[in-house]
């Protein structure tokens, strides 16, 4: 059997606050949770999973090393000569 975590290990692994956790969980928009009476707790297989999930930013690196994108569209722009 896991160890299960309670919130205030989810917000400091996390690195966030204690009410967050706590909203996102009244949101239903963070991680599984259990109920056990008035106490909840996480699996850390489900913070794990929902990190997982959760969309990331930026766009990934070409074979080339660049990050892809119109950087010579945006420079036209910048410049005056985009048509």
């Amino acid at each position: 059997m896991s160890c299960l975590l309670t919130e205030g290990d989810v917000a400091g692994r996390l690195h966030v606050s204690l009410a967050s956790v706590r909203r996102w969980r009244l949101e239903q928009r963070g991680p599984q949770f259990i109920k056990m009476g008035s106490l909840v707790r996480y699996r850390p297989e489900d913070i794990e999973a929902w990190l997982a999930a959760l969309p990331t930013g930026g766009s990934p690196a070409e074979p080339n090393g660049t990050s892809g994108g119109n950087t010579g569209r945006l420079r036209r722009a910048a410049t005056g000569t985009l048509r």
